[in-house]
């Protein structure tokens, strides 16, 4: 793993101290780099953990973000569990925010295969927690909780608790989930598999305002993604292509298979929205239901897609069930 050190150290962003540190990097955390077996480098940010009075941290907790995501989103949420004494790291995924592109086409969200960044996932987590101290939490949003739950079920890593906030299992669509590989497949064909499946935004015929309102009902924190988009150019990423829709559906219609969710032996907290625009409730729904260990909480229209973002009394609950479930689960584990 790479070393954390000044020299690899990354230039953070410029504070605004009215909203710290949702608009810059806190000055007790770290950006650096670190490098796959293949050596591509993938940016993370870290936190060490140490709490008032030098007692030891209650523990480390990795978060993976989402599709054309990026960890400044949810640095407010990050710094909030470093706080609690927790230490923190999150990761980029190869191929977008600040880790590259797969297209030369910057602006194209792409991948080979799945797989690729479940490997990714099992080569960290393998040296991530070689140093960092458990129990281990592992805490996914969206595309990254659907890869953490395969990763998990897969056996590539194994947690002491798993959080998966809006988890993509399934694409809001009217098309049939057992016809969607087979779409994706099919539009491959008929075209360049590398085109974008949509114009903008996370899902086809959105907008600027729509995008907004399909992410979170709190404006205050939608600026302050676009705020981070314009301070580091890097970070913006915009649709898909067809391939990463049909390697996506792949992904998904394969991990519901083989019984893999029903051999999960990690305690599991699914927190999703019912009118999620992105991600489907009711394929969310389905697979917590096959989770031995899982727990499922639910929110109405008072909630869109990025939870760890919403409007406060929102947010607060969220935050507030995940503190619970860990306090029971991986806490728990080391009394």
């Amino acid at each position: 793993m790479a070393d954390i050190s000044d020299a690899d150290a990354m230039a953070p962003g410029v504070a605004d101290t009215a909203l710290a540190p949702r608009r810059g990097i806190p000055a007790h955390a770290m950006e650096s780099w670190w490098h796959a077996p293949d050596r591509f480098a993938i940016r993370r940010i870290d936190w060490d953990g140490r709490r008032d009075g030098g007692r030891a941290p209650r523990g480390s907790l990795l978060f993976l973000p989402g599709r054309a995501d990026f960890y400044e989103k949810y640095l407010e949420t990050l710094d909030g569990w470093h706080a609690a004494g927790w230490r923190v790291t999150a990761l980029d995924w190869r191929w977008q925010a600040g880790s590259g592109r797969y297209y030369a086409d910057t602006r194209i969200g792409g991948v080979d295969n799945f797989s690729t960044w479940i490997n990714d996932l099992a080569s960290f987590w393998a040296d991530w927690t070689v140093s960092a101290p458990g129990p281990h939490v592992l805490i996914g949003h969206s595309m990254g909780g659907h890869l953490a739950l395969r990763a998990v079920a897969q056996a590539r890593v194994h947690p002491t608790a798993l959080v998966l906030s809006a988890p993509m299992l399934g694409f809001v669509t009217p098309i049939p989930p057992a016809l969607q590989s087979a779409f994706g497949w099919l539009m491959c064909q008929i075209g360049d598999p590398d085109r974008p499946a949509w114009a903008d935004g996370e899902r086809p015929g959105d907008s600027a305002q729509t995008r907004g309102a399909a992410l979170t009902h709190d404006v205050a924190r939608y600026a302050d993604e676009l705020w981070w988009r314009q301070a580091r150019p890097e970070l913006d990423l915009g649709p898909a292509s067809w391939h990463w829709v049909r390697k996506a559906s792949e992904s998904m219609r394969a991990m519901t298979g083989d019984r893999l969710l029903e051999s999960v032996d990690v305690p599991v907290l699914t927190l999703a929205a019912r009118q999620d625009l992105l991600v489907s409730w009711q394929a969310i729904a389905r697979v917590a239901a096959r989770l031995r260990y899982g727990e499922l909480i639910e929110f109405g229209p008072e909630a869109a897609h990025e939870l760890l973002r919403e409007a406060d009394r929102v947010r607060d609950r969220v935050l507030g069930h995940i503190d619970a479930f860990l306090a029971r689960t991986a806490l728990a584990a080391t009394v």
